[in-house]
């Protein structure tokens, strides 16, 4: 399909827009805080609570090397703990912010202070937590606790949202866990680096979400190198890293033949991603709308961000768009490896207002991983594609091109001038 054809196709119904976000800016979440309480009432006896706890850990980040650590237990008995892990799952069944903040907050985050070095640590509270994280199933625990939860929703631009905290006097191990293999395997070699075992576990068919939490868990990497990992930098740490690899591995691989346009949208957010004919450079801009949640004043203007890398990659953080960079390459990446191509690459992120909560970066992956499932439109230029799409997006072409690279025209390579 040509993308003028596409576009006239894309029409936005701005009254049914004003409906879904009335709905999402609900107060539904609100009257689900005031029943957590009532619900963690139900499910501790005594200063213990008994169940299943969902294959995830948190490792804070304030104070290290001595971090917040934490089992994420699901409150309610009878349900199904895999449901409330952070995981592609949720963008295939759908989930709105309101599922999500409320799935978050049935999760009790039972925490202890904890030194980062964990090398040989396999018994006590971290020893437990460590356990779960490598497990490829819920694991049952009895976790002691001393006093009530503190009920705040924590939220973050890269994490998921966690639960209500308690704090934590011991965990026991109910059951044996079952750790899968190519985990094992990781575990006994002493000399493995991290990054080396993190490719390694996505190539025997893990997804980032399992990697993260065995990273965060201090169980990759040598032996004498192995640490807690606060969850925020481990999410970021797995997609860099995987998105390296899969860099490297197209390297080499013959370019798209044709410039290809895809869009998705999901929770508040979306995603335009034009693939050009050239060698690998990849842009991220992100158009931040007034009232959206990290441009909160709804009478200011676009906040724009944007980060960059050439065909060697980058050399220095990524000062302005974060973890957001790296889950949207990772999820570029992976289509251009299964094209067996590489290309030019712009992902335009537009989040609106729609998007009240933070849901953590996997969304962002997600939306763009999922973008790939329709044939795209077709432009003859990257910048025809640019100008055709500039109409759909809520900043004028002239502002988009003083914040992108490769709309102004700046690239790497002298041929494409």
């Amino acid at each position: 399909m040509r993308l003028e054809e596409f576009i006239d196709e894309f029409e936005r119904d701005e009254s049914a827009q004003r409906r879904r976000l009335a709905q999402q800016k609900s107060y539904e979440i609100t009257d689900h805080l005031d029943d957590v309480e009532r619900q963690f009432e139900q499910v501790v006896q005594g200063d213990s609570l008994y169940g299943s706890t969902a294959p995830e850990i948190f490792v804070g980040r304030s104070s290290y090397p001595n971090v917040s650590t934490g089992l994420l237990s699901p409150m309610d008995r009878e349900a199904d703990a895999t449901a409330y892990a952070t995981s592609g799952d949720w963008y295939q069944q759908g989930l709105g912010i309101n599922d999500i903040l409320q799935r978050r907050t049935g999760l009790l985050n039972s925490t202890r202070s904890a030194q980062v070095n964990v090398e040989d640590v396999w018994d006590g509270f971290v020893g437990v937590q460590r356990e779960v994280a490598i497990a490829d199933q819920p694991v049952d625990v009895e976790v002691g606790l001393d006093g009530s939860p503190e009920l705040d929703l924590s939220l973050d631009d890269i994490a998921t949202p966690t639960g209500p905290r308690a704090r934590a006097t011991d965990a026991t191990l109910a059951e044996n866990p079952s750790v899968p293999r190519p985990v094992e395997k990781t575990l006994e070699d002493d000399d493995w680096a991290a990054e080396g075992a993190m490719t390694y576990l996505y190539r025997r068919g893990f997804d980032v979400y399992d990697i993260n939490n065995i990273l965060s868990a201090g169980a990759l990497g040598q032996g004498q190198n192995r640490r807690l990992v606060p969850t925020r930098w481990s999410i970021t740490a797995v997609d860099d890293t995987i998105g390296q690899y899969l860099r490297g591995s197209i390297r080499n691989a013959r370019s798209v033949g044709e410039v290809q346009v895809y869009y998705n949208e999901y929770v508040g957010n979306e995603y335009w991603v034009i693939l050009a004919p050239g060698n690998w450079e990849y842009e991220l801009v992100e158009l931040k709308a007034p009232g959206s949640i990290w441009n909160p004043n709804p009478d200011g203007d676009y906040y724009l961000a944007a980060d960059a890398e050439s065909y060697d990659g980058r050399t220095g953080y990524v000062e302005e768009t974060a973890g957001a960079y790296h889950a949207s390459r990772l999820a570029v990446l992976e289509q251009l490896e299964e094209m067996d191509r590489q290309a030019t690459c712009l992902v335009i992120r537009h989040a609106s207002d729609a998007y009240w909560a933070p849901v953590g970066v996997w969304q962002i992956r997600e939306g763009i991983r999922h973008a790939f499932e329709a044939d795209p439109a077709t432009a003859e230029t990257f910048h025809d594609a640019v100008r055709t799409l500039a109409p759909q997006l809520p900043v004028s072409l002239s502002t988009l091109r003083r914040k992108s690279n490769l709309v102004a025209g700046i690239q790497s390579q002298l041929r494409d001038f």
